[in-house]
């Protein structure tokens, strides 16, 4: 029986995480879960991994993903002594999705005392265009026509790049 817990915890992640952009899988054993939409400063990303004698003992719980490098230390260290006291009061039983969701409803609780230093860098790397040069490039791409293509465009639209009004209409025939 123990050796199947969490073969079928497994298997419970799959299917409740299935979907959910939020999950990854990295092994069998090994997890992550963002807290927090992608973009938010308060986001963070926990990754929780299973040791052989899990879930007699505790999982491994990590937030050294990149993802955190924002994150203070010092708030990381409190989440993480949160998400222990959790998982002491749920030893010997599936956690992982209890982790997890018990991170989501405590997401403010834990980051309330996110450093506004923190915060800042995070804007002075948007400031630098980093994360946004990626998207400006496939932008540009997808701008670029043909000559051919600008011709049939100029065709069809009016002198504003307008399409001439009515061009979507039906003729009702008797």
């Amino acid at each position: 029986l123990l050796c199947s817990l969490p073969q079928m915890e497994l298997e419970a992640l799959r299917s409740i995480y299935e979907g959910d952009l939020c999950f990854r899988e990295l092994s069998p054993v090994s997890f992550q879960y963002r807290i927090g939409e992608n973009g938010d400063p308060k986001a963070f990303l926990i990754e929780v991994s299973w040791p052989e004698t899990y879930p007699q003992t505790a999982p491994v719980i990590s937030m050294d993903a990149f993802f955190n490098n924002t994150i203070s230390a010092a708030i990381k260290r409190s989440i993480l002594d949160k998400l222990m006291v959790e998982v002491e009061a749920n030893l010997g039983t599936a956690m992982t999705y209890t982790l997890f969701e018990y991170a989501k409803d405590n997401k403010e609780l834990f980051m309330e005392n996110q450093p506004v230093n923190t915060v800042t860098s995070v804007s002075n790397s948007i400031a630098i265009g980093t994360p946004d040069v990626p998207t400006s490039k496939k932008k540009d791409k997808k701008e670029q026509l043909s000559k051919t293509q600008k011709r049939k465009l100029a065709d069809k639209t009016d002198n504003k790049g307008e399409l001439p009004r009515g061009w979507n209409w039906v003729d009702v025939i008797k």
